[in-house]
């Protein structure tokens, strides 16, 4: 007998989906118009697909790291992702960096532990913090303008993003498979 769990989808017309696709949040049936709001979608859809990766798992579940010594989980993730949009927010403006919300270096995946608590303050954290990012993203709708102490394009700071998420929720299809064997994209 394996401890590994068996694989296994939610979907019932395609088994390598997440959702079946009426059922999937992401999936408005309407293309975006331009490039700044088809950036925005895909900014969007893998905000969404990181939340679903996590969806209906115990504190314990999302704090469940990965492989030795990667200190990686689902819970750390999210708290990650609040210092990373906290960053974005800095990259944004002339002010001063914020401090780390978790503490420095390593310490929002350190300190994903499995309790509730932690659990709804992440959740909590990270919805505060992408519309904090959002709201002065949208203060600047050319792509081409230069903004913050970096001088960082519009453009490219909505692309760190995309890529950033992307990245991680990557890393969150394989932790959440590790989880319960629920698997797709």
């Amino acid at each position: 007998m394996s401890d590994e769990p068996a694989r296994w989808s939610q979907a019932t017309r395609y088994p390598d989906m997440w959702a079946d696709p009426d059922d999937d949040p992401r999936e408005s049936g309407v293309s975006p118009e331009g490039e700044l709001a088809t950036l925005q979608d895909f900014l969007s859809g893998y905000r969404k697909t990181l939340l679903m990766k996590c969806e209906g798992l115990s504190p314990e579940q999302l704090a469940l790291r990965s492989v030795p010594p990667s200190t990686m989980s689902l819970l750390g993730l999210l708290r990650h992702l609040v210092e990373v949009e906290r960053d974005w927010q800095t990259w944004i403006t002339h002010g001063d960096p914020v401090p780390k919300l978790y503490g420095e270096r390593g310490a929002d995946f350190d300190g994903a532990v499995g309790e509730q608590a932690v659990v709804d303050a992440a959740y909590a954290d990270l919805a505060r913090e992408q519309a904090a990012t959002d709201a002065l993203l949208a203060e600047h709708p050319d792509l081409g303008e230069h903004v913050g102490r970096e001088d960082i394009a519009v453009r490219e700071l909505m692309v760190h993003a995309i890529e950033e998420y992307a990245r991680h929720c990557g890393h969150a299809d394989l932790l959440r498979e590790c989880v319960d064997g629920r698997v797709g994209q």
